[in-house]
């Protein structure tokens, strides 16, 4: 959420900048015109107030002189009408507001590349040696079907389109990947945190996810509830409504949990293999800063994320996103992209985020500085990393020409001291 204040003393600077963002300069209006409404409402209301409290000194006054207060009690009923009058107007004036102020999005950082499309990104650094095949590269959906350890079609009898079944030493991979990510990150300061799956509306509001993108969540029948698009949710609103100790700032979590996403939109794309499913895991990073700080730690989270792929050999780039490319609660966000020999492209596996005191004004989550008075804190977010994507890079960089796939080296331990997946030791129960 913007600060209305600031939008109020310089309209001009919200226009040119919400305008690389794609929202219209009347959009801007619109709020400024609903907020002198509301202002002059309050003033309203406040003055009949004071007049209801005249009038009710008066009929007090007549009573203890024992006089005729009928006029006073008429023109007090009189006040609580026409206040009744302007509560009504005042509560329709502000959930229009409301609506109209949260579905802006935030102000992009000066650096960022403007753009209302995905092009023009900016590549901030190339990092590995992409691996020249002396055979044709699989794709990672054949790869995991040759094998045996993925099987998208039975997940598609039991489930739909866009799920998949890992078996073997396919769920072992995923498990590994995992586990090996939540270790990396407590190395780096997170506290690991097992949080909710299924999160209330005010939770998804509260990190920017509501109301604009509620098409693409599932949600739960009958309930104001919604299973969870990311750990970013649960994790950003575990302060919301409070106000953190700074002695604890900066706070960084981090949780592997699920994601549920309905993929609205995305018909076409991505309809084979790991890349765009409609459940995945993820290990989330989520921190809680000063606001003098979170530029820094904008930079730290990504070479958190950075450090999974340098650790396990996976060649990556990461390029800052535009205007028209980022998430809707970002003022700046870093892509980590892996490379994916098979399509010979990097693909997205992370977004790290500074959100600064965007979602922190929509959850009322502060703290109280050395002078006593209260802050937004800034939140930032981050895929530390998007599981499915790494185990489908590792099947493709790993790959080799008989059809097996090599372990990486830093996750030989979390596979029991297995190296390669073969179709051999893939899926023990089809090779008894």
């Amino acid at each position: 959420m913007l600060d209305i204040k600031k939008i109020r003393k310089d309209p001009g600077f919200f226009k040119e900048k919400l305008a690389t963002r794609g929202v219209k300069p009347e959009e801007i209006d619109e709020v400024l015109s609903l907020d002198a409404v509301r202002r002059e409402l309050l003033q309203q209301t406040e003055n009949l107030k004071a007049k209801r409290n005249e009038a009710s000194d008066q009929i007090g006054n007549a009573k203890k002189a024992n006089e005729d207060a009928t006029e006073a009690i008429a023109k007090v009923r009189e006040i609580n009408n026409e206040i009744k009058e302007l509560d009504e107007k005042l509560a329709k004036n502000e959930e229009e507001f409301h609506d109209k102020m949260s579905r802006l999005p935030n102000i992009p950082h000066e650096g960022v590349p403007v753009s209302l499309t995905e092009d023009g990104a900016t590549e901030l650094r190339k990092v590995g040696e992409i691996r020249h095949f002396d055979f044709e590269p699989k794709h990672h959906w054949d790869i995991g079907e040759n094998l045996g350890i993925l099987d998208f079609d039975r997940a598609a009898k039991v489930s739909g389109a866009r799920f998949v079944y890992y078996l073997g030493m396919g769920a072992q991979l995923e498990r590994a990947v995992y586990n090996f990510m939540l270790d990396e990150h407590m190395k780096d300061g997170y506290t690991e945190v097992i949080p909710p799956y299924i999160v209330k509306a005010s939770a998804m509001y509260g990190t920017g996810q509501y109301p604009k993108f509620r098409e693409s969540v599932y949600r739960v029948n009958g309930e104001d509830m919604t299973l969870i698009p990311t750990a970013e949710v649960p994790l950003t609103n575990y302060y919301s409504g409070e106000v953190i100790p700074a002695k604890e700032l900066p706070v960084y979590v981090t949780a592997l949990t699920p994601c549920y996403r309905s993929e609205a939109g995305a018909a076409g794309r991505d309809t084979r293999g790991l890349i765009r499913m409609h459940q995945f895991n993820k290990v989330e990073m989520v921190k809680y800063t000063r606001p003098e700080d979170s530029w820094d730690e904008l930079e730290r989270m990504t070479a958190n994320g950075e450090n999974i792929l340098k650790k396990l050999n996976i060649p990556y780039h990461v390029i800052t996103l535009t205007t028209g490319d980022m998430s809707f609660t970002a003022s700046m966000t870093h892509d980590i992209e892996l490379w994916m020999p098979a399509q010979n492209k990097y693909r997205e596996v992370s977004s790290c985020s500074n959100c600064l005191d965007f979602q922190a004004r929509r959850m009322h989550t502060q703290f109280r500085d050395e002078n006593g008075k209260l802050q937004y804190v800034h939140t930032l977010n981050g895929s530390g990393l998007a599981v499915g994507r790494t185990v489908a890079a590792i099947l493709e960089n790993y790959q080799n020409e008989d059809g097996s796939v090599t372990i990486p080296e830093i996750l030989v331990p979390y596979m029991h001291g297995v190296t390669k997946i073969t179709k051999e030791n893939a899926v023990p129960f089809r090779n008894k």
